[in-house]
């Protein structure tokens, strides 16, 4: 029997815990810091168990990590490490969804020297991405060909009949990862030329971008996009870009949010007995609220009856509604009246759209060929969600093979290798997450 620690039963645990229970011969634990959401996954079966864990109590997750064959960790990122560093201790193969950290990248030596390995980015994106990119790269690579241009676009959306409010995005939790990622800066690589966007600029640079099937949505930079190069073994590309899919308007919006200070983290001691107008009102440096519309707009240098200003008082934001929070940052506020307007409806569904444009070009035919690679994949209504199926299920998939010995590599890696992503896609697909790949000449 094959003992499975999956530690955390977040939002996007229940596919993975569920597929790893439907195989033979496997023991699946999940620990939980509630309980109750852990026997939630396990729903009585046979060959699973629900374990509480403060993932503090280092005594006790050492144990669990003793105790098991390999060692999921679908925790915040922040607790991967100290997870890392008991499966090395105790010498147990280890997976997880999230990047690679600097401190996760120092344990490479210790695994190899131990021969263990720490498989991350195993989920969407990271992950899918990945493995699809690899896929095609590779195919190209061994055609003879080489890639000059490579672009990425990724997003989690409400599907588009699921599309119903301003801002064309939807919450099944904490809206703070979407708000703290829109302050990330980008670099990119456009036509040989490096590209540097800070983070105050982010929502500043976005472009337009139709999908097949789905219409007009925009992207803007998704980080550091350059170190993929190597990643990928394309280091001779000319344009090398990693983007993040949203519905038109989301950019335009943030960008004012930005300049207002709604991304600010520090704390405020300030807002106690505010209505969420006071509050901007105060941002602004507006004596009172009687034109407020109207001193926003004045503030944007936009006009009062923009889409922008709709949006803002769509949410609440120039209402008497009272702030949630007696202290907190502005992000929070911010945080909490997008999480209270913008959740899923029951039975709504959500989308996963990952597509790919490659350019390569074919020396020995002097051949030019443009490829695109796409996924479009639903949630279920009432059922698992997209993103929870996308993040969760590769990470499933890597963790069999790794159990039944069939991935050889060691140390930390990613699924950039045929022996780890052939398979799992091959299982994707016959889960219904399946990519759409077209090719056309251009020279």
């Amino acid at each position: 029997m094959h003992k499975v620690l999956v530690l955390g039963a977040g939002l996007v645990s229940r596919p993975l815990v569920r597929y790893l229970l439907e195989q033979p011969d496997f023991h699946v634990k999940v620990a939980s810091r509630t309980v109750s959401k852990a026997e939630k996954l396990i729903d009585n079966h046979p060959d699973g168990e629900a374990q509480s864990l403060n993932v503090k109590d280092t005594a006790a997750l050492g144990r669990l990590v003793q105790e098991a064959d390999l060692v999921i960790s679908l925790l915040p990122y922040e607790h991967h490490v100290t997870v890392a560093e008991f499966c090395l201790e105790h010498r147990k193969n280890m997976v997880t969804t999230s990047y690679v950290s600097p401190a996760m990248k120092r344990l490479d030596s210790k695994a190899k020297e131990l021969g263990l390995l720490i498989l991350n980015e195993i989920g969407v994106d990271p992950g899918i991405d990945h493995m699809s990119a690899m896929k095609i790269i590779h195919g190209v690579q061994d055609a003879g060909g080489e890639i000059t241009s490579f672009r990425s676009f990724c997003g989690g959306l409400p599907a588009p009949e699921a599309n119903t409010n301003p801002y064309g995005y939807k919450f099944s939790w904490s809206p703070k990862a979407v708000l703290l990622a829109g302050k990330n800066s980008g670099r990119y690589l456009e036509d040989g030329k490096e590209i540097n966007i800070p983070g105050e600029d982010l929502f500043d640079n976005y472009w337009p971008i139709k999908i097949e099937e789905i219409g007009d949505l925009e992207y803007y930079i998704n980080r550091d996009s350059i170190p993929y190069m190597e990643t990928y073994g394309i280091k001779t590309t000319k344009t090398m870009f990693r983007g993040t899919l949203r519905y038109p308007g989301w950019c335009q919006t943030l960008k004012k949010m930005v300049e207002l200070g709604l991304l600010d983290e520090t704390e405020r001691e300030d807002i106690k007995d505010l209505t969420f107008a006071q509050f901007i009102a105060k941002l602004i440096g507006s004596a009172d609220t009687t034109n407020l519309k109207k001193d926003l707009a004045s503030y944007f240098r936009i006009e009062a009856d923009s889409d922008v200003i709709k949006r803002f008082e769509w949410l609440g934001l120039l209402s008497d509604k009272p702030l949630p929070l007696e202290k907190g940052s502005a992000m929070d506020l911010l945080g909490e009246i997008m999480l209270e307007k913008m959740p899923y409806a029951e039975g709504e569904r959500d989308m996963i759209i990952l597509h790919h444009e490659f350019v390569a070009e074919y020396p020995k035919d002097n051949r030019k060929e443009k490829t695109f690679s796409t996924l479009i994949d639903f949630g279920i209504p009432h059922g698992d969600s997209s993103m929870s199926r996308t993040v969760s299920l590769p990470a499933a998939i890597g963790a069999k093979l790794v159990v039944e010995g069939k991935i050889d590599a060691t140390g930390v890696h990613i699924p950039v290798s045929p022996a780890i992503y052939e398979p799992v896609l091959k299982e994707l697909e016959q889960l219904g997450i399946a990519f759409k790949e077209k090719s056309q000449r251009i020279k």
